[in-house]
């Protein structure tokens, strides 16, 4: 063995951290799905970068098991003294302690433990002993704390070798099967310890069988296999009580095999060069297999994710149509405000003159209709607050209807669950309409006095104001004569009437069209644009669209070419 990686494998390495980045960049929608892409980047980091790298890294030798099986106590005893404390409540459960040669110990925090917090990584520096293996004592694969079964998972995702620890009435415990699991996935090496054996060797016999049975069934003969011209790794049987006086490890002699493993590893750099290629060989064997799984993750997700999408749309579209009916009608208007409008622009004189014919009205505008009169700033501060309102209303009908329907399904439930706010609009919702509200009435008053219409008509505006002017175009896109019916015909009517009357004698009916046209749809606009980030919200929880068939397609394409391979020397 010369310790060599080809070079086609660090490349592809590269590419697959990226792939992995951007599939956890996309937000799993499962927890198992997280869980796959979260192993992957672990895996990627913590082991198979490290050996891309180079075949004479440091192994790692981590020991796990459940909780109370003796973990430490082995620990010790491969260590020759009292590095990890043991018992039940031991003050190290939260951490993994790592018994390492100083020598080996600058490369880890780059390498095997880059993705590992270092507040829960004790490091044990040993001059005495050989570099070149690192021994990780790792918390218990049962802890009821997420944080300590999330570290052990890390180590079984860097390590080249694996110890199992057990006990006589513990070993079938389901949870450190579901660990061993993973160890058969990613063919990494085990050897395993079962603590605390019975003293009648029928007994003993016993249990050792169904031990060997579990491991057969669970397809973790292979990982027991040894090291080309080494003997299979046996599983190691420790008495009852076999301690060392010291009391915080085992007898000289109880673990024999496994000491003699170790020893072996830590003096001959070809036997740790040929477990490193082994472990790395069975981690890109299972790196396939694991890829297309997250490809296939990213590819229902996306059917999932679309569909979301099209929820949210149709909310959104739904309740935009609605305020748009109603814009049209001009129904959400309070009367008071027409009324003042009516008076305004319907003065005994104005209504007397408008059966005279529309050339007496214009005669008539300069002479009646004054700036100082017009409740302008009444009327658009009516208008804006009942045209938010309204909007209001729509907005949250559809936010309810897209949080109900998405609370529903588990691709977003448990987002939905920690943002309530999305039940309801935004905070900001009526601040943002009345802004772009008050730039639309804005926008009417330049559009006359920029339009560059005839000076006939400038000269009779200027009498009634631009402000007014802009006023009555504004109302023009709410309330107007035709589709009025039944209850509508009364104040909405008539002030639809008069309006429109007084707007033709100012600009004449083509151009009064063309201001109106104009002022609806950038009316239009601004709604559509409010509505469209009230959507925004529920959109920034899912990956943009194409993105994960994109990112599916790109695993796939990687997975085969992990599969092409040439097999580490």
């Amino acid at each position: 063995m010369n310790g060599t990686t080809p070079a086609n494998l660090r490349a592809l390495v590269e590419r697959l951290d990226a792939l992995a980045a951007r599939r956890i960049a996309t937000r799993p929608r499962t927890e198992a799905a997280s869980t796959r892409a979260t192993r992957l980047a672990d895996h990627l980091a913590g082991h198979v970068r490290v050996r891309a790298a180079s075949l004479d890294a440091p192994l790692l030798v981590v020991l796990v098991g459940p909780t109370g099986a003796g973990k430490s106590t082995v620990f010790n005893t491969i260590a020759g003294r009292g590095a990890s404390e043991t018992g039940v409540l031991r003050p190290t459960t939260r951490v993994a302690v790592v018994l390492v040669h100083p020598a080996d110990r600058a490369g880890l925090a780059e390498g095997t433990f880059a993705r590992i917090s270092p507040s829960v990584i004790r490091f044990v520096d040993d001059a005495t002993i050989e570099p070149g293996l690192v021994l990780v004592d790792a918390p218990d694969i049962d802890s009821i704390e997420h944080a300590n079964r999330e570290l052990t998972d890390r180590l079984i995702e860097a390590a080249d070798l694996a110890l199992f620890v057990t006990t006589a009435t513990r070993y079938a415990d389901r949870v450190p099967w579901a660990v061993l699991d993973r160890v058969r996935e990613r063919g990494l090496p085990l050897q395993v310890i079962v603590n605390r054996m019975p003293p009648d060797p029928g007994d003993r016999d016993e249990v050792l069988a169904d031990v060997r049975r579990l491991l057969t069934e669970a397809g973790l003969d292979e990982a027991q296999a040894g090291v080309e011209d080494q003997p299979a790794r046996g599983i190691v049987a420790v008495a009852e009580g076999a301690l060392d006086p010291a009391g915080d490890r085992l007898a000289t002699g109880a673990i024999a095999p496994v000491l003699s493993e170790i020893t072996r590893l830590r003096a001959d750099r070809d036997a740790r060069v040929a477990l490193a290629s082994r472990s790395l060989t069975g981690s890109l064997t299972g790196l396939g297999e694991s890829i297309d799984q997250i490809a296939d993750d990213a590819e229902h997700e996306s059917i999932d994710v679309e569909a979301l999408r099209r929820i949210a749309d149709r909310a959104y579209e739904t309740a935009l149509e609605g305020l748009r009916h109603e814009v049209a009608r001009g129904t959400f208007l309070r009367e008071e405000a027409l009324r003042q409008w009516q008076t305004f622009v319907g003065a005994d004189q104005m209504t007397r003159f408008f059966s005279e014919g529309i050339g007496r009205v214009r005669g008539a505008i300069g002479a009646i209709l004054r700036p100082a009169k017009a409740p302008v700033a009444e009327v658009r501060a009516a208008t804006t607050e009942d045209l938010t309102a309204v909007a209001r209303l729509q907005a949250a009908e559809a936010a309810r209807r897209t949080a109900t329907s998405w609370s529903e399904t588990p691709v977003a439930g448990r987002q939905l669950g920690q943002q309530p706010e999305l039940w309801v609009p935004s905070p900001d919702f009526d601040t943002r309409l009345e802004g772009r509200l008050e730039r639309w009435i804005e926008g009417i008053t330049e559009e006359i006095q920029a339009s560059g219409r005839p000076k006939r008509m400038l000269a009779r505006g200027a009498a009634v104001g631009v402000n007014a002017m802009g006023t009555g175009v504004m109302l023009a896109t709410f309330i107007h004569t035709g589709g009025l019916t039944g209850a509508e015909l009364g104040v909405a009517a008539a002030t639809a009437f008069l309006n429109q009357k007084v707007l033709a004698a100012l600009f004449g009916e083509a151009a009064m069209s063309e201001l109106v046209t104009h002022a609806k749809q950038r009316l239009d606009d601004a709604l559509s644009t409010t509505f469209d980030e009230e959507r925004a919200r529920f959109d920034a929880l899912l990956p943009e669209p194409g993105v994960l068939t994109t990112l599916a397609a790109d695993l796939r394409a990687a997975a085969a070419d992990v599969r092409a391979l040439p097999e580490p020397t």
